[in-house]
């Protein structure tokens, strides 16, 4: 047979063979290269709106858990990545945590910090970790820190440190944190801590006041056509010495305007959470204020109100926000309680009282 008559054909792909090729997928991320998906997962970090946000990703491909992992990205994880509820806390999260904190995340430095020492009782590593965000002038980590000197957080009465306390909310208030100023204030005008300067402590005050009245002017505009936080109507037996011609000015009162209160910082809503209301020991207390979460280290840690001595405060900003809020309709003047048998012989020092009269 002659070579002439074999002819070479193209070959036909079936039908079916033509629809795979077709639909074959490309993955263009592993074409991308490391420093662009580092770019890009930092961004959505940053930009992150709660946890699920990033953790979507992590559990996507090997490759973006790998990458997602890198301190590059944990370093720029928004405050929202570590809104952690307290009845997911798990080892994995401590350890996300961790890796976030050794990253150089100073809102997981105070958030693990927060949670370290309240919550599992580690004390040393916890205060070191609100230190290390303290450091790089995060200002919920300075008034943190603040509140632990001031109460001697963590260790015996003999452990509080007035003058410390004062310093850290100092720097603090001089970051705009607005708790820091109205704590500052109160130690202006006691004279706790510092000596004692009531005019300077009034205009720290006012100037709390004021910020947290632009905060909730500023994310909700339509509070302008409300006349209602220009009110203070305190009750009548615990109404306060305001400056000549101006008793009606909330900016001027120690308790602030009748706005809505802030949400509460993600650590402090895990605090909340992981106690639920009950008692961390025996004998311990909680902050009355429940935006707080706090707890007591060690029995009559907290000072208590000194007109009815039924709630107690971390601090003067948690007083203030409760009374506000919740604590002005119930307090009433009852007879001098007796302190309960504390070894330390805390309960309500004179000087410390949380005086709302």
């Amino acid at each position: 047979m002659s070579p002439e008559k074999f002819v070479t054909k193209r070959r036909r792909d079936f039908p079916g063979e033509t629809c795979r090729k077709r639909h074959k997928k490309i993955d263009f991320l592993d074409n991308l290269p490391d420093d662009l998906v580092l770019t890009i997962l930092s961004k959505l970090s940053s930009s992150a709106a709660c946890p699920a946000d990033l953790g979507r990703v992590l559990v996507t491909c090997k490759r973006l858990n790998d990458l997602g992992l890198r301190s590059m990205v944990l370093a720029k994880a928004s405050p929202k990545v570590f809104a952690v509820k307290a009845s997911r806390w798990s080892e994995s999260t401590h350890r996300f945590l961790k890796q976030c904190a050794e990253a150089g995340n100073v809102e997981a430095c105070y958030t693990l910090g927060m949670i370290r020492f309240y919550c599992l009782n580690n004390r040393g590593t916890g205060a070191s970790l609100l230190a290390k965000a303290a450091i790089k002038l995060h200002a919920p980590a300075l008034y943190a820190l603040a509140v632990i000197q001031f109460n001697g957080s963590g260790g015996s009465k003999t452990d509080k440190d007035l003058r410390a306390g004062v310093a850290l909310c100092a720097r603090a208030a001089f970051l705009g944190h607005v708790d820091a100023l109205r704590e500052l204030g109160h130690c202006l005008q006691d004279g706790y801590g510092v000596r004692q300067n009531i005019t300077e402590g009034r205009r720290f005050l006012v100037q709390a006041n004021a910020r947290e009245l632009a905060a909730v002017l500023n994310t909700a505009p339509q509070a302008l056509t409300s006349s209602s936080w220009l009110v203070w109507n305190p009750l009548p037996s615990h109404r306060h010495v305001h400056l000549a011609g101006c008793s009606n000015c909330p900016l001027l009162s120690d308790f602030g305007c009748n706005v809505p209160e802030p949400a509460p910082q993600p650590a402090n809503q895990f605090l909340t959470d992981w106690f639920g209301g009950k008692s961390p020991g025996p004998g311990l207390r909680l902050c009355s204020h429940v935006g707080c979460g706090r707890p007591e280290s060690r029995r009559h840690e907290f000072r208590r109100c000194s007109v009815c001595g039924k709630v107690n405060y971390c601090s003067r900003a948690c007083q203030a926000l409760d009374w506000r809020t919740r604590h002005k309709s119930e307090c009433t003047p009852t007879e001098r309680w007796e302190d309960d048998h504390n070894i330390e012989g805390e309960g309500d020092l004179e000087g410390e009282a949380m005086d709302e009269s």
